[in-house]
């Protein structure tokens, strides 16, 4: 959790660059919740004092929360009593938390006119190659919080679009999560597109209907590094050496401005200005993944390089606290694209696929998040198991 009275001195002189990049359109969403957070007005805190606008979750945060506290343990302890299995139990916690959470934000919600305030409470990974199983779980998460400043995390995967864009149609909020491509983002876009063109020729409302295409940034890097690794040490040429090392560190966030590039490109284009003109917000970009990996880069270069209008940044803590301490806020994000592009040219010269790497970006993506629920799960019944004889004498 970000450390709120450690920035509070000076800031009322000076802006903390976290409420700064508003001024630049980008708002900052906090990359983790527990229900510690909220019940001890922490997360009220960052809302008010940081700057916070947003909140994501996801089950490695959920994990985390519930085993590493006894926060949860009154409210398994009556689940149980009600006879409720695991994953019931996890999704009872997790709903109401992040219930809490959206009503904790709604003031926000109200005053930007639908556009912040949002939190995400993600289906389970396993739904992601599940059409079906996708559309039941969102349909019902959204009816199970109630509360329009709710989004839905679904994979942006192939077979994902469709039902992002009928979930849209319906007029659920989706969050469009493990974007890790230009192509994949291009489709999920187009589905918001699409869906809310639906909605206007039925004659039903758009202007608060709200999405995010999250867009994974330093995972981008992290692979791509090890990749050139590889090609360097195959090597004898110092030449080649050099280029090769130029590269490291530079595709995360040329792929995300060329993503970008896309945004402008759909977002301000012709067939969206009818929509615009009915009301209805843009889809924004959310950098997802912005924490930096790799100690040998700045622990802000996924903050800095990104900034721009009608954007997200969802970070963890210790980014915010990082650019909090020394950021540095001006629009980046439009900046040197005939750059970006060359990076992506020398990648390919390289021999380096990058539609390969994302896809296995995807997959692992996926793979991890699944990891991570069952390890939920198995934590939530270690949790009911050792609570079953407290409860059975009560």
């Amino acid at each position: 959790m970000v450390n709120v009275a450690k920035h509070e001195q000076g800031q009322n002189a000076q802006q903390n660059p976290i409420k700064a990049l508003l001024n630049e359109g980008q708002s900052v969403w906090l990359d983790d919740i527990s229900r510690q957070m909220l019940t001890s007005g922490g997360l009220k805190r960052q809302i008010e004092e940081v700057g916070i606008r947003g909140v994501t979750s996801n089950p490695t945060i959920f994990e985390k929360a519930i085993s590493s506290s006894d926060a949860y343990d009154d409210a398994v302890a009556d689940l149980l009593r009600q006879g409720k299995q695991a994953p019931e139990i996890f999704e009872a916690v997790e709903v109401e938390d992040i219930r809490n959470a959206c009503d904790l934000f709604a003031p926000l919600y109200e005053q930007s006119g639908g556009c912040d305030g949002f939190v995400s409470i993600e289906v389970s990974p396993g739904a992601a190659r599940d059409a079906e199983g996708t559309r039941v779980e969102a349909r019902r998460l959204w009816t199970s919080v109630g509360r329009p400043n709710l989004m839905v995390k679904i994979p942006g995967t192939l077979e994902g679009a469709a039902v992002i864009q009928e979930m849209l149609t319906e007029g659920i909020n989706i969050n469009i999560t493990l974007l890790f491509s230009i192509e994949s983002y291009e489709r999920v876009a187009l589905a918001y597109v699409s869906a809310l063109e639906q909605r206007h020729a039925q004659g039903q409302p758009i202007d608060r209907i709200a999405s995010v295409a999250s867009f994974f940034v330093s995972r981008v890097d992290t692979l791509i590094d090890k990749l050139l690794d590889e090609k360097i040490a195959a090597t004898d040429d110092p030449a080649q050496h050099e280029k090769l090392r130029g590269l490291q560190g530079k595709v995360a966030v040329a792929n995300a401005k060329l993503a970008y590039a896309k945004f402008q490109e759909i977002f301000e284009g012709e067939r969206f200005a009818p929509l615009r003109a009915a009301g209805a917000n843009v889809q924004r970009p959310l950098w997802a993944s912005t924490g930096t990996k790799n100690p040998a880069y700045s622990d802000v270069l996924y903050v800095e390089e990104l900034i721009g209008p009608h954007t997200v940044n969802t970070m963890p803590g210790k980014t915010i606290e990082a650019f909090l301490d020394h950021g540095q806020v001006e629009r980046t994000l439009d900046r040197n694209l005939d750059e970006a592009r060359q990076v992506m040219t020398d990648l390919a010269a390289a021999g380096i696929d990058l539609a390969a790497a994302t896809a296995q970006l995807e997959e692992e993506g996926i793979a991890s998040f699944t990891k991570s629920f069952d390890s939920l799960i198995a934590g939530v019944e270690g949790k009911r198991a050792a609570l079953a004889e407290t409860v059975a004498t009560t």
